[in-house]
């Protein structure tokens, strides 16, 4: 089987990329075009793409165009989440909640610079 993918549309490629290697230890492998960027976190491989950009961002045969933010997400596993949550705090991380629990662990969601969720999750 292929290497896995997750494709995030986004307002801002360059904004993130600074967002998820500067605050997700995410690497890039590949920045072509302003439009487009792949970073990778482990086995996780995060296709960026802008409206417009590249196939994936083209619209839709109705003209809906592809659009960041929803609910869909990837989960990050990190082994101590608050310490986590206070380091993105102070450097200016928005979130949509607060660290909630549940049987599983714990987990927030955290927003990139286009609204999209990455979901920090600690196992319990």
């Amino acid at each position: 089987m292929s290497k896995m993918s997750v494709r995030y549309i986004v307002t801002d490629v360059d904004a993130a990329i600074v967002f998820y290697t500067e605050l997700l230890d995410f690497q890039v492998d590949m920045h072509p075009a302003p439009g487009f960027a792949m970073v990778s976190h482990g086995d996780l491989q995060l296709l960026l793409n802008r409206p417009g950009a590249g196939g994936a961002g083209q619209a839709m045969p109705n003209g809906d165009l592809p659009a960041p933010g929803g609910w869909n997400r990837i989960r990050i596993e990190v082994a101590d989440l608050a310490t986590v949550v206070e380091h993105l705090q102070k450097a200016g991380a928005r979130f949509r909640n607060e660290i909630v629990t549940g049987n599983g662990g714990k987990q927030i969601l955290l927003e990139d610079p286009s609204g999209n969720p990455v979901e920090l999750f600690q196992s319990a």
